[in-house]
């Protein structure tokens, strides 16, 4: 019984990943880090969603995460986001890992590992320390090849444009 619950939230969770990586086409087609996020409520319906809009925007706060906290506090009217889970492609940075605590979301999701700033276990274990004052469920790793690949094949395409600037400059 307990295992297809837990099958039943894979499939929830890999849905809202995949969807996360619809997202994430926004901001590739910006010129942006390819990374997604989707804020859903209790009833698994999408309140938020957001894609890295830094560059853009010109506003270093712009990630992905942060967007769709924003746009789903805005929707319900309300800066506590409780009962809410957040599926982004990539690893939280500290940034992003504050803006989530103050957020009070139930459940955060996530694909991609981010070895350089992730703050989810990677680089930092912002969630591991016993003193926050909000505690947290956190799935990693859904569809985490995927979502790296798509980080991976945005940095190859990004170095391969700036060897042709070079040899044309």
């Amino acid at each position: 019984m307990n295992e297809e619950k837990t099958f039943t939230q894979q499939k929830i969770d890999e849905y809202f990943i995949e969807y996360a990586l619809t997202l994430a086409e926004h901001a590739q087609r910006l010129g942006e880090i390819p990374v997604g996020a989707v804020l859903v409520d209790e009833n698994n319906q999408i309140i938020g969603e957001g894609w890295n809009l830094s560059i853009v925007n010109n506003d270093p706060t712009a990630h992905a995460e942060i967007v769709a906290l924003r746009n789903g506090a805005q929707k319900i009217e309300n800066y506590r986001l409780l009962n809410c889970t957040l599926y982004v492609t990539l690893e939280p940075c500290t940034m992003c890992a504050g803006a989530i605590l103050h957020s009070r979301i139930k459940r955060l999701v996530f694909g991609a590992y981010d070895y350089k700033t992730g703050a989810v276990g990677s680089r930092f274990h912002f969630f591991d320390d016993y003193k926050m004052n909000h505690f947290l469920d956190i799935t990693s790793g859904i569809l985490a090849e995927k979502c790296g690949q798509k980080l991976s094949d945005f940095f190859k395409m990004r170095r391969e444009q700036k060897k042709l600037e070079k040899q044309n400059a």
